[in-house]
């Protein structure tokens, strides 16, 4: 079975995590393995703790560094992002069945292999999404009494994640394509 690729969409405090966290213990709880993407827009962010050992390896020239503990693998890779397509993000998330991604709206906007669940607050945002983003699986982010004109469903994803997971589980199967 090959991987789909669904990312969530929206403005800053729109529900985007939550909406992962929700879809994720769904899929999991279904047996499907999951793998999540997320875009850190802070400049010189680093997952690094400085002056722990690993940190001291990547200041002494390593540009790959492997952390291994009692329930966790980490690997840090220092390297230039500018010109990462989204196929060599993805190559790091082998053996899933989804993907999910947060951030990096740049690269999946247009993507047609990357399905998009919209966070919306409003209508307009909502009607600048159909514009911005293809294909659209699903709006998750404002009210349901805002109507849309369009065949994409809403779905609360806090009072249904199962609603919005069958959506998802639905592209796994070999006939749904974006």
């Amino acid at each position: 079975m090959k991987a789909i690729v669904v990312a969530v969409v929206g403005s800053k405090k729109s529900g985007k995590t939550t909406v992962i966290e929700a879809l994720t213990r769904e899929l999991v709880k279904k047996g499907y393995a999951v793998a999540s993407v997320k875009h850190i827009s802070e400049s010189n962010f680093t997952i690094d703790s400085e002056n722990k050992d690993s940190w001291r390896f990547a200041q002494a020239g390593a540009n790959t560094i492997i952390t291994v503990a009692d329930k966790e693998v980490a690997t840090i890779e220092k390297k230039n992002t500018e010109n990462l397509s989204l196929g060599e993000i993805l190559q790091k998330c082998k053996g899933s069945n989804v993907i999910f991604i947060e951030g990096l709206k740049k690269l999946v906007a247009k993507d047609k292999r990357v399905w998009k669940i919209v966070m919306a607050k409003s209508r307009e945002e909502a009607l600048e999404a159909q514009g911005r983003y293809h294909p659209i699986l699903a709006f998750a982010g404002f009210p349901h009494a805002i109507k849309l004109d369009s065949e994409i469903p809403y779905v609360n994803a806090l009072e249904k994640p199962r609603a919005l997971r069958d959506l998802v589980e639905n592209l796994l199967k070999p006939q749904r394509k974006p």
